[in-house]
């Protein structure tokens, strides 16, 4: 059983006061270097209530990025336009990236992007479809939470669904793992979608470069401040049952 942080060690990181803007430990905190980005294409976030990696998250960074970009909070609204706040005329012409289990790898294509039915199948127009989108929404929370805000919200089974299949795993690395080898951070996934779909390169540079400083920034605090921004367990593998 691992043991739980020293009690010394937990007050001191909650006693450090947080950034106003992305919610971090001020340590932590890289807004000062953030690069607003006009996008055609709107961006709604819905993080899972229990997601609590306010250390390494990325789904306010992404935010702050965009000026008409929406983070919301919960477990279920009742439509899309209740969510983004505004009217929504056309929901199919909304985005959601929801892996689930499908995954790129198994469909034959050499899209990067991939529109799927609500039976994990590719669609046909793929083309088509991606040149329409006019918004997307990102699922923030780990695997089961992003599943129970897929299920609990009815409404986005109007909007098209979407997988990704990136040609390289998350920045995250050692810091945090991805359940699956095309598992994307927050911030990475909206790189990918947005710059794709608007053929603006500069966007993904940009959104990059913020979630490159922030992982800087979290390794350098966790030589100075170990409270703050603790190294990721080891496994012990003495407790493997030897065959």
């Amino acid at each position: 059983m691992s043991k739980s942080p020293a009690p010394e060690m937990a007050a001191a990181a909650e006693a450090v006061p947080e950034c106003p803007r992305c919610k971090k430990p001020m340590p932590l905190c890289i807004c000062d270097s953030i690069t607003p980005i006009e996008s055609k294409i709107s961006l709604l976030i819905l993080q899972h209530p229990q997601e609590q990696d306010r250390l390494l998250g990325t789904a306010r960074l992404a935010a702050l990025h965009f000026p008409n970009a929406v983070l919301k909070i919960g477990l279920s609204w009742p439509s899309l336009s209740k969510a983004l706040g505004r009217r929504v005329l056309d929901p199919s012409r909304w985005a959601v990236l929801y892996l689930g289990s499908a995954k790129v790898a198994d469909i034959e294509t050499d899209r990067d992007i991939v529109a799927i039915d609500h039976k994990g199948r590719a669609e046909e127009n793929q083309r088509g479809i991606l040149k329409d989108i006019e918004g997307i929404v990102l699922l923030d929370g780990t695997w089961s939470q992003a599943k129970a805000l897929w299920w609990r919200n009815a409404w986005m089974l109007k909007c098209q669904r979407v997988i990704l299949g990136p040609t390289q795993p998350s920045r995250y690395g050692k810091l945090r793992k991805e359940p699956r080898g095309d598992g994307l951070s927050t911030i990475e996934a909206a790189a990918m979608l947005l710059s794709s779909l608007e053929k603006r390169p500069e966007i993904a540079e940009t959104l990059h470069a913020s979630f490159e400083r922030m992982l800087a920034r979290y390794r350098q605090v966790q030589d100075t401040m170990p409270e703050i921004a603790p190294k990721p367990k080891k496994k012990d593998y003495r407790r493997r049952k030897r065959a």
